[in-house]
């Protein structure tokens, strides 16, 4: 069984900080996981499995969605917050702002739980720090 596959059937038995995990996997060229975090449902999680790491992004908004000539600072700003913000960091990836965490493939279970939980709250914590930056 792959990764992915053991931790999806993982995920739906876990109950962890009063969260619970929906889990639906999306068949592809890249095989991904739609996690949403019970509570946090606001923004799901993708996560994939490569050989070197697990990769965990939630799409925040894209570059449309933003006051266009607020943008540099808001760049700015999302900079700024990289280093504060526990296991999160931000990119924009084709025209979306993201923020994403990694773990090793050899990450304990209880890390990836961790990884997802705090990834999904701050999530919803950043979409209220920029709301206004975003039309």
């Amino acid at each position: 069984m792959n990764l992915l596959n053991e931790l999806t059937l993982k995920l739906a038995e876990c109950q962890v900080q009063g969260h619970t995990f929906n889990c639906l996997p999306i068949k592809g060229e890249q095989e991904v996981l739609r996690v949403e975090v019970s509570g946090l449902e606001e923004l799901p999680i993708f996560m994939t499995v490569t050989e070197s790491q697990i990769l965990c992004i939630s799409y925040l908004f894209t570059k449309e969605e933003i006051h266009q000539e607020r943008e540099n600072e808001l760049n700015q700003y999302l900079l700024e917050l990289n280093l504060p913000m526990p296991l999160s960091s931000f990119a924009v990836v084709d025209g979306y702002y993201v923020i994403f965490g990694s773990l090793a493939t050899v990450s304990k279970f209880d890390s990836i739980v961790q990884e997802l939980i705090t990834l999904a709250s701050n999530s919803t914590d950043t979409l209220q720090a920029l709301e206004e930056f975003i039309k």
